[in-house]
């Protein structure tokens, strides 16, 4: 079984952009307007011919929003039990909001590898203004532009390079359902 990496932020921080650049096809849904991803989406990604799964994850928000925030959220945390690694994707133009704090504190909770990845970061003047979000209490950022692709292949070359090695037994087990013969039972008059 190929490791998994779940894209975790609030809405609009660019985890579909980024999930469609490491993919590299558009199947995530990008739009401006938030609250666009709902639901997990899964896709087989690759880097340095290393395999594993990426998962987008809806735009976190607080649960006291609405209905959708709290499903939303649902969604998110089977997304964090199920991966490998946290990939929390930051907005470096909006800077921090209140739900990235809310959502630091969810993730450091957790016993998993994080990432911190601050997205739309285009030129260096704008690395020179994220102080701010160094109060997270995390050391080390990484800086991308998921839509330009600047960054992006360092990121994932020390991502990658976290990933636990793959199952082989688990290999074997998929292999054998495969080959395994089909088995039909017709029932009725």
């Amino acid at each position: 079984m190929k490791p998994v990496v779940a894209l975790l932020g609030r809405p609009n921080v660019g985890k579909s952009t980024l999930f469609n650049r490491i993919v590299r096809s558009r199947q995530a849904l990008v739009d401006d307007m938030p609250g666009v991803t709902r639901d997990r989406h899964y896709a087989d990604a690759q880097w340095n011919d290393i395999p594993f799964t990426l998962v987008d994850t809806g735009g976190f928000l607080s649960t006291d929003d609405d209905y959708f925030a709290s499903q939303i959220k649902d969604q998110l945390l089977v997304a964090v039990d199920q991966a490998d690694i946290l990939v929390f994707v930051l907005d470096g133009r909006a800077g921090l909001s209140p739900y990235d704090r809310e959502l630091a504190d969810i993730l450091r909770r957790t016993e998993k590898k994080v990432f911190y990845l601050i997205n739309k970061i285009e030129n260096r003047r704008q690395e020179d203004e994220l102080g701010d979000f160094y109060t997270l209490g995390v050391d080390r950022f990484h800086t991308v532009s998921a839509e330009h692709g600047l960054g992006v292949g360092d990121f994932l070359d020390e991502m990658v390079a976290e990933l636990p090695a793959p199952d082989p037994d688990a290999a074997v087990e998929k292999e054998d359902e495969d080959t395994r013969p089909i088995r039909i039972a017709i029932v009725g008059r």
